[in-house]
């Protein structure tokens, strides 16, 4: 019996601090860490996030660039950080559906260390070239790239967008960092990756079109270690999906070419991760890259 007593007065202790964390939390600044460096769709997404999660939380969120081996970088740091909610990762999900495939070890377990709290937004990539180029279409780039010897370098990311322009690369995939460049005639958009048209590009061809069963969306999610407590998450996740339904949140991923407002449920989540899991686990098992 003493046991059993014991027992409750732990549980009545625990369940007592958890409700009082969640009514205190946030109560000093929030770390957010981008594993992308300044200038790309995820940095302007996480800015834009962290200054209206500031104004709905209370606290500053200061935003925090940690680039490096495609988010393993950022991943690893928050991973291993205090789990009080106090850092937390924005990324796309990638982390944790691309990196256990294709790197042959990882700092980290993204699925064991790491605990999904929200997705944030969905975006397509645009297909750019250089506009010296000879194919002024996406058939003609197949064609053009088919024939093409030496084959053809393609880049990926806000850095690709600079060796694109100066020939380093023929062509690249990228987000919103493509977008000014497309527009001022810097770069020649050819199609968009997802199954759907652009508002910002809408005569341009979805791969799709002529590829039916291609489809990639980028989507950005919140995450936080793995043992953060229950009432913290929720009070996360709470927050970051009034964030997203928020106006002024769309209209300013429309006005910059990031995308747009991707609410789901935590099933949903959970949902759409082990299914890019599977995806590009068969894709790069398929091809046989692998990241030493």
């Amino acid at each position: 019996m003493g046991r059993i007593a014991r027992f409750a007065a732990v549980a009545v202790a625990t369940l007592f601090a958890t409700d009082t964390l969640a009514q205190s939390y946030p109560d000093r600044p929030i770390h957010l860490l981008v594993p992308f460096p300044p200038g790309g769709g995820a940095n302007f997404v996480a800015r834009l996030l962290g200054q209206l999660l500031s104004a709905r939380l209370g606290q500053a969120v200061v935003v925090e660039n940690r680039p490096g081996s495609n988010g393993n970088v950022a991943g690893d740091l928050v991973a291993h950080a205090a789990a009080d909610g106090y850092t937390i990762l924005e990324s796309a999900g990638s982390l944790l559906c691309v990196n256990p495939h294709l790197y042959a070890t990882m700092p980290f377990d993204p699925f064991k260390d790491l605990l999904p709290v929200a997705t944030i937004t969905s975006d397509e990539l645009l297909l750019t070239e250089n506009p010296v180029l000879e194919p002024k279409t996406f058939r003609d780039f197949i064609d053009y790239a088919g024939r093409a010897k030496p084959p053809l370098l393609y880049g990926c990311g806000a850095a690709a967008a600079m060796g694109t322009m100066g020939g380093e690369v023929a062509a690249m995939f990228g987000g919103a960092s493509a977008t000014p460049l497309v527009q001022a005639d810097k770069l020649r958009a050819l199609a968009i990756s997802g199954r759907k048209r652009s508002p910002i590009f809408p005569d341009l061809p979805s791969i799709s079109e002529i590829y039916p069963s291609y489809d990639v969306t980028i989507w950005q999610g919140l995450f936080v270690p793995a043992a953060t407590p229950p009432a913290v998450v929720e009070r996360l996740r709470t927050a970051v999906s009034a964030v997203i339904a928020q106006p002024e949140f769309a209209e300013k991923l429309l006005a910059a070419g990031s995308g747009e407002p991707f609410p789901t449920t935590t099933n949903e989540m959970a949902a759409l991760i082990r299914a890019d899991n599977e995806r590009f686990g068969k894709v790069i098992k398929a091809s046989g890259l692998k990241v030493e």
